[in-house]
């Protein structure tokens, strides 16, 4: 295996190394020695500086459901681009857009945007505190919700700091974490029903939210059972504490996002990525009286919330478009894919020799280089040896012309077809045989 030649990548890292640390500006798309800087996109592929085309199986990080260049959104931000990129004013389209997300998401009658999913999440966990009057919240071991300090904790754990199964500590992800925030978190384990009720009904009164993926990407996309988001749901009502349904990523599982399809009915929901349409965006949606600490119509809210560029009407434009094309067939299609190329990395698996499996639905899957059951985090964790191998096997990947994320991570999109998902298997085939155990 040949790897690409990349002189224009690597002389615009060195520039980069003068202006920012390590030359990076976003942790997940360091790449040593040097970083390979995108030149444009094209349906499902990247063309980089130096002209190397390459598949995109992730799509900005499940951000893209559409791809590049998907022509009912460009039309859109382009008519947008031409009326004003933003303004200290409120525009029809986000009026819009909230009413389609509402009218696709029952548990949900208002909304509010921010620019991030990290943002829509910050802000979540402050409305539930507010509307509870509690300090407390709970989220589970090993899910990535964002960059916020509460939301971080226990993102990437280790054995030598997890603690015990019974009682996951509160582990900060960045130095200089305080205490206190810590001390605010309650950590339970994915999938443990029984031990994860304990824990919460052990902060009692306390508790203001429980915070939930139901199919954490960082804990090894494993789908929850549905035990453990029943008890969540029953649980937290009987606490008087809020539910939070992380959607960032999942509300591409379906018509009805991840709610529809796992049927449950949160309190709030989180949204970001693909309502953007490419653009940046986050969104905090919910019960009407859950959503009033927003409310500035009586005066000074309970939560303050603004942000200059919060709905602003480039990411609201082209959100409706991208909302639009999420049809009904667009989703069969998207899970059509994604059980292709399960059902073709398992072929490929067994014609390799190699012990591995995929996690996931819809057009979210993930490979494992293990065979061992995978439940939640620390299963995903050990039985995968950490994250050396599979990010050791998706730099071969991206040698060989194939872009996923370094823990395994694919998101299909609907500028894929059949015969691109082929030859991501065939990129998978040709890199396997050093994986072999």
């Amino acid at each position: 295996m040949s790897v690409p030649s990349s002189p224009n990548s690597e002389k615009l890292y060195a520039r980069a190394l003068q202006v920012m640390p390590g030359g990076n500006t976003r942790t997940t798309v360091y790449r040593a020695p040097h970083q390979i800087y995108a030149k444009r996109g094209d349906g499902c592929r990247i063309t980089d500086v130096d002209g190397t085309v390459r598949i995109d199986a992730l799509g900005n990080f499940t951000a893209l459901i559409h791809g590049y260049g998907n022509r009912h959104i460009l039309e859109a931000a382009t008519r947008q681009l031409e009326a004003g990129t933003c303004f200290g004013a409120p525009t029809e389209s986000e009026i819009r857009l909230s009413e389609i997300l509402c009218e696709r998401l029952p548990s949900v009658e208002q909304l509010r945007y921010t620019n991030s999913g990290t943002e829509a999440v910050m802000n979540a966990i402050k409305a539930a505190r507010a509307y509870t009057g509690r300090p407390k919240i709970a989220k589970c071991e090993g899910a990535y919700h964002g960059t916020y300090d509460p939301a971080e904790t226990s993102q990437d754990a280790s054995p030598a700091t997890w603690g015990d199964i019974d009682r996951p500590g509160s582990v900060p992800t960045a130095k200089g974490t305080p205490q206190g925030v810590l001390d605010d978190v309650v950590v339970i384990p994915f999938n443990n029903t029984q031990v994860a009720e304990a824990i919460l009904r052990a902060s009692g009164n306390n508790l203001a939210a429980v915070l939930v993926d139901v199919m954490p990407n960082r804990a090894g996309l494993v789908p929850a059972t549905p035990e453990f988001l029943a008890m969540l749901r029953r649980v937290t009502r009987e606490l008087g504490a809020l539910l939070i349904l992380d959607e960032v990523i999942t509300f591409r599982l379906g018509y009805n996002g991840a709610q529809g399809r796992f049927d449950i009915d949160p309190d709030i929901t989180t949204l970001g990525k693909v309502i953007g349409g490419g653009f940046a965006i986050g969104a905090i949606g919910g019960r009407a009286e859950v959503m009033s600490v927003f409310d500035p119509s009586k005066g000074a809210p309970a939560v303050p919330h603004g942000g200059t560029f919060s709905a602003n009407p480039m990411s609201m434009s082209a959100g409706i478009a991208a909302i639009e094309e999420l049809t009904p067939a667009a989703f069969e299609k998207l899970e059509a894919l994604g059980d292709r190329f399960d059902q073709g990395i398992r072929t490929c698996f067994t014609r390799n020799g190699i012990q591995g499996q995929v996690t996931g639905l819809g057009s979210l899957r993930r490979v494992h280089l293990t065979d061992a059951p995978l439940s939640d985090y620390r299963s995903t964790f050990a039985a995968a040896d950490g994250p050396t191998r599979v990010s050791a096997l998706a730099k071969a990947l991206f040698d060989e012309g194939v872009i996923i994320a370094g823990n395994g991570l694919l998101a299909f999109s609907t500028a894929m077809e059949e015969a691109d998902v082929d030859e991501i298997i065939r990129g998978f085939d040709r890199v396997l045989l050093p994986f072999t155990r």
